[in-house]
């Protein structure tokens, strides 16, 4: 499915709402905004489904928290997704809530078989409420657990395929955690089981120094673009997404480096093709 797209911002809602984007092949909304919100935001979706597909992608399932699943949070996303049918949903694979509080931030996980197993039944818990699979994200993490018993590259892979969902890859994030944590990016990528990467999501990311932070900040790097390419290279085609959260310029600007991706991602399928 050869797709490329951005992620929905509040500075880019006159444009869809005045039918004045540029093109793009889908949008990715942030379910938090949506699930519980009607009016004014219900209306930006209307108007961006009446040209380009949707996906939604949240940051409050807390899939690896202790708190029990909020199942009055998944039934308002089932409701959202019967009205608005995007193409997937997706969500982190991290903790978010500690006594049912929010965190408003993505918790890395200690990597043991113990929070795999837990991880992947809370998976197919909210798969079972949604009637449908959904895809986990990698996240960017600043630290690490003494008690970890695997590489971040074994317990995603290891997640997904104990709870039969799929991935969202977000080939930023790798390289942030390979930079801060001391891995290769490129063996990262060749221990994902191709065959559940579904997403794949670029952005920028800030070089302070002693580690690497993502926020979001700025257009692609290089860094990650070549990471991306590998990405193309071992799992084909994935519908890839960018995301721009700080100092956000215009829908033009981030549709140009949807655009990019497409193009870069062209030409490895057409030098793998030559090879071959």
């Amino acid at each position: 499915m050869s797709r490329y797209g951005v992620g929905l911002r509040t500075e880019h809602y006159g444009e869809w709402l005045a039918g004045a984007a540029p093109r793009i092949d889908f949008v990715e909304a942030i379910t938090e905004n949506f699930a519980t919100r009607r009016g004014r935001p219900w209306a930006v979706l209307e108007a961006v489904r009446r040209h380009v597909p949707l996906v939604f992608h949240g940051v409050s399932l807390s899939l690896g928290g202790a708190d029990p699943i909020d199942r009055a949070y998944v039934r308002a996303i089932a409701t959202l997704a019967d009205r608005f049918e995007p193409l997937w949903i997706s969500d982190h694979l991290c903790a978010s809530t500690a006594h049912t509080h929010h965190a408003h931030d993505l918790w890395p996980l200690p990597r043991t078989r113990a929070l795999v197993r837990h991880v992947a039944q809370r998976i197919g818990e909210v798969q079972d409420l949604l009637g449908r699979r959904i895809l986990v994200e990698n996240i960017s993490s600043y630290v690490q657990y003494a008690r970890d018993e695997m590489s971040a590259a074994e317990f995603v892979a290891a997640v997904v395929d104990d709870a039969d969902c799929d991935l969202l890859l977000d080939v930023n994030n790798v390289v942030v955690d390979a930079y801060n944590h001391g891995f290769d990016p490129h063996e990262f990528l060749r221990a994902m089981p191709a065959r559940r990467v579904r997403q794949l999501h670029l952005a920028g990311h800030d070089d302070c120094g002693t580690h690497l932070f993502d926020d979001h900040r700025g257009p692609i790097p290089d860094t990650t673009w070549s990471l991306f390419e590998t990405a193309v290279s071992l799992f084909g085609e994935v519908p890839a997404l960018v995301e721009w959260d700080k100092h956000t310029p215009s829908l033009g600007v981030v549709a140009t480096e949807a655009n990019t991706a497409r193009e870069r991602a062209a030409a490895v399928l057409e030098g793998r093709r030559a090879a071959s």
